[in-house]
């Protein structure tokens, strides 16, 4: 099958417009790449991180899965290719920053607050959020529906950030001073980033 329309465009733009102004920066890359950050963010087309901060290419490195989730450290059986995401980024990249970005109107948030089957693999994965569900009842018993979703991606986030500590090699890269850990989410109509302070424990709008 021939390259789908939209993508031939999209390439032919990338040839002449960004790749004609960034080649000596693709060469560089070719001999390695030294990410400052790792980002952990969600699938969604909506809420592409290398947009939102405008990176170039090099800068980032990301994972994205449904609903940005960090599942606990775990060994053993079964496939982790976020961990296994992680584990080179913190490993073998050393990158000293990892944010985990929720956003606003995320599916797989919505899926785990409704409690609803969704297909085979997306029900379990978004399951990981059980116990952040029931903690939402007793944090935020009766807002609006808006306002609870908002909520609870939010929460998802520091959920994340807290399974990221579970793993061995974080914890003591954190310890060593070599990693910091940040939450970040995104409002997709707005284009508005709120940054989780580590000291209240809320998210605050990003002066943009």
């Amino acid at each position: 099958m021939p390259i789908p329309a939209g993508l031939a465009a999209g390439y032919r733009r990338f040839r002449s417009e960004r790749y004609a102004a960034e080649a000596e920066r693709y060469r560089a890359l070719a001999k390695g790449q030294r990410p400052r950050t790792m980002v952990i963010a969600c699938a969604d087309s909506r809420a592409d991180p290398a947009t939102i901060f405008s990176a170039a290419p090099g800068e980032l490195f990301v994972v994205r899965n449904v609903a940005a989730l960090v599942p606990p450290f775990e060994e053993g059986g079964g496939y982790h290719g976020t961990s296994a995401a992680i584990e080179f980024a913190v490993s073998e990249l050393a990158v000293p920053e990892i944010v985990v970005m929720g956003h606003g109107l995320c599916g797989g948030i919505a899926a785990a607050l409704s409690e609803r089957s969704t297909g085979r693999f997306i029900g379990p994965w978004v399951e990981l959020l059980a116990d952040v569900r029931a903690q939402l009842s007793d944090v935020t018993p009766a807002p609006d529906p808006a306002a609870r979703q908002k909520r609870f991606e939010q929460l998802a986030v520091q959920y994340s950030l807290q399974n990221l500590t579970s793993f061995p090699f974080i914890e003591a890269a954190i310890a060593a001073g070599r990693l910091h850990l940040h939450g970040a989410w995104f409002a997709i109509a707005e284009g508005e980033l709120e940054w989780l302070d580590s000291v209240s424990g809320r998210f605050e709008p990003v002066r943009s």
